[in-house]
């Protein structure tokens, strides 16, 4: 037994302090806030990564997402959970991330501080983990069409944390 819903994730407060540790399944149930980290991915050219989740993913599944990410675990280093993220869902290993800032989102499904990176890949992209099912490189512009188009069905988290990035 094990799986996601069974990941060991740090609850913390507004001040980024650890209050309790419980299940990944126990975080969304009940909306604990929680660290999550969001890379925005880009290769040399300017075209940004832009990726559609699995149908099993237990928040906003099929969605697409203009940041790879996730969960911060129990007693992880933000900047490992990051490089840790690039490496499972779309096989980005050796490029490190950089920071950008930190961030909080909430909304009726998620409570989450967060921490903001970009990284720079011109290699391949491989769907490791399979929470990652689709993937395509876009200009800037060709994104925010997407995000402007409401039938794309874009995660809202990672859009009001790193949206402004994708310009840049």
């Amino acid at each position: 037994m094990g799986g996601p819903a069974a990941e060991r994730v740090d609850v913390v407060d507004d001040d980024d302090r650890v209050v309790a540790t419980v299940t990944r399944a126990r975080v969304r149930a009940e909306r604990l806030q929680h660290r999550t980290v969001f890379i925005v991915v880009r290769r040399a050219d300017g075209r940004l990564l832009v990726h559609r989740r699995s149908a099993a993913k237990d928040i906003w599944p099929s969605a697409w997402d203009i940041a790879v990410g996730g969960v911060v675990a129990a007693g992880e280093a933000w900047d490992v959970a990051a490089a840790r993220e690039l490496a499972e869902e779309v096989g980005i290993d050796g490029a490190p991330p950089t920071f950008v800032r930190s961030g909080r989102y909430a909304d009726a499904d998620v409570a989450e501080l967060s921490r903001i990176y970009t990284v720079t890949w011109d290699g391949p992209i491989t769907f490791a983990d399979g929470e990652v099912v689709a993937a395509e490189w876009l200009t800037p512009a060709e994104v925010a069409a997407r995000l402007a188009d409401a039938s794309y069905g874009f995660c809202p988290d990672s859009v009001a944390l790193a949206g402004d990035l994708i310009q840049h």
